[in-house]
This record gives structure tokens, sequence and C-alpha cells, in this order.
């Protein structure tokens, strides 16, 4: 008989914010990243300037968690959640520890996306969800092998989840997802009148 396995597996970990740590106030949180995104002019700015739609803090602010203290709760829990993570991993880190590299606000109005990207030099990102109206969209993760599938054909319509080429997670509000940083990933078209709003961040081995 055939002996099948799964190699290099690549792993999504997905959890309430609130299993760890304070409990977050979604509406107060909510209501800070719309405040924030008000006074960042230079982040407003920087979205004009570069075809950004909607607002992201990435290329502004670097201290939200001194700014306003429901982010260094969110910091404090989501420590907690990368640190379970990293033992699902098994990752041996040399008596050296996974620690916050930056985070960030996004909010995408109707019809706006983020085009599939990595993060580079991090070693564990991930996002928590604080607006996701109905209709909105889920996180589009492709299979990392896809670059090297050469002469392959498609996979099956109805192929089982770890043999997709693209894997869709919906996330809810209050949800944590977490990846390694080397995983390709996209936020599709906001089809929701509403804005999608989340905050993202990239872990490093320091």
């Amino acid at each position: 008989m055939p002996q099948i396995t799964s190699l290099f597996v690549t792993r999504l970990y997905r959890a309430a914010l609130s299993e760890h740590g304070a409990k977050i106030d979604q509406q107060e949180l909510e209501a800070s990243c719309y405040a924030i995104a008000e006074d960042d002019e230079a982040g407003q700015d920087w979205c004009e300037e570069n075809g950004y739609p909607g607002y992201t803090s990435y290329a502004s602010l670097t201290d939200l968690p001194w700014r306003f203290p429901i982010f260094k709760d969110i910091v404090e829990a989501l420590d907690i959640h990368v640190a379970e993570f990293a033992k699902d991993l098994e990752f041996d880190l040399d008596d050296r520890a996974l620690v916050l590299e930056d985070i960030w606000i996004n909010i995408l109005p109707e019809g706006g996306m983020h085009s599939s990207h990595l993060h580079p030099h991090s070693v564990i990102s991930g996002t928590t969800y604080v607006s996701m109206p109905e209709g909105t969209s889920a996180l589009k993760l492709e299979d990392p092998r896809s670059a090297r599938m050469m002469a392959a054909p498609a996979r099956k319509k109805d192929a089982r989840e770890e043999m997709r080429t693209f894997v869709y997670a919906k996330p809810a509000v209050g949800d944590v997802l977490l990846w390694e940083s080397w995983l390709r990933h996209e936020v599709p078209m906001n089809m929701a009148e509403e804005e999608r709003i989340s905050v993202s961040f990239n872990y490093k081995w320091e």
C-alpha cells in the first residue's frame, strides 16, 4: 500500500484576542482608530501620495501603544499569542525573544484593496480585526509553492483546504490571525459599503 504524508506544513494561528490579557472594548478600539486617522496628517498625505485607498498608519506612526493605552493592552495580549504560536512552530529561539517590531492601523473603504505582499525581515506577522462589516473581504492566503508549480494543472474546486492554491480566512471582530512573515497574502476588494478596520503587526527575533 502506498503511504502519503504531509511535509513542510504552513501554519495559521487563529484565536480571540481576548483569550489573553485585558479585555479589549472593540467600540473603544474602533473610535481610537478613527481618532488617530483623523489627526495623522502625515499618514493621510502618505496614503494620497502612494495611492493607498483609505488610511494606514504604517508609514507615519510608530508609537501607537504610547499614544493610546488600548494599544498597549493589545500588544500585551499579542505577546502571549505570538509566544504560543512560536511554540507550535517549534522555533529554537536560542534564549532570544520574538518582540514587536511595528504595529499599524488599516481602514479600508468600499472598493479598497491591499494587493498581494509579504513582510520581509520579520518572523511572525498578523492582524487583529476591529470592524468587519457583512460582505467585506476575507484574508486571502497564497500557497508559498505557487512560484514552483511550473506546468502543474490547477487544483479541483472542491480540493481539500490544505491542497488549495489560495485559502480565504474569514475572521470575526476581535479575532487575531498569525502567520509566518514569508507567507504571501492580500486583502481583496472590500465590497461592503462600510469600512473594514484592522490592526496589523510584525514580530522580529531579537
